[in-house]
């Protein structure tokens, strides 16, 4: 028999193991380089009014807008879906245009979070409204009920 021609069966079982964690290794890098190149357009940035004015994404690009809704700047257009409004907080002011059916708690004085995309006039428009509440928000249905009353409703939507 040569020197070699046979070989240790640990050696061969560690050497298969060590492949097979290089292989697994390798696959999840993969996997997760395609997923991030899959999902690179559908990444959202969330902005303030401030960090907008200061420092504002490409025109385009889908981001988050979250502020206030300033009081007395709500206008409807002719068209009854298309409103303007700005969005500020404290620093800075973004006019924000957005055609569509408002969420039930957007008015003016609340918080609001649009989701679309700076246009290059310096206006967001945006594709989605989300209206925000305090935590103090109490349901327009549950506005006007006694105490007692109340606790019959929530105890009637948990059973």
């Amino acid at each position: 028999m040569t020197e070699g021609a046979t070989s240790h069966p640990l050696k061969k079982a560690k050497h298969q193991r060590l492949a097979l964690v290089v292989v697994a290794v390798v696959a999840l890098v993969a996997a997760a380089l395609i997923a991030t190149w899959a999902l690179r357009n559908q990444a959202s940035f969330f902005y303030v009014p401030s960090e907008i004015v200061s420092d504002p994404p490409p025109a385009g690009q889908a981001v988050r807008l979250g502020g206030m809704v300033e009081t007395g700047s709500l206008v409807t257009k002719p068209d009854g879906v298309t409103i303007d409004f700005v969005v500020g907080d404290g620093d800075a002011r973004v006019p924000v245009e957005y055609k569509g059916i408002v969420p039930d708690l957007f008015q003016e004085g609340s918080g609001v979070v649009a989701e679309g995309r700076m246009l290059a006039n310096g206006t967001f428009r945006a594709d989605t409204l989300l209206a925000k509440h305090d935590e103090n928000y109490i349901p327009r249905e549950l506005q006007d009920m006694t105490a007692a009353q109340k606790q019959a409703a929530i105890e009637e939507t948990t059973k």
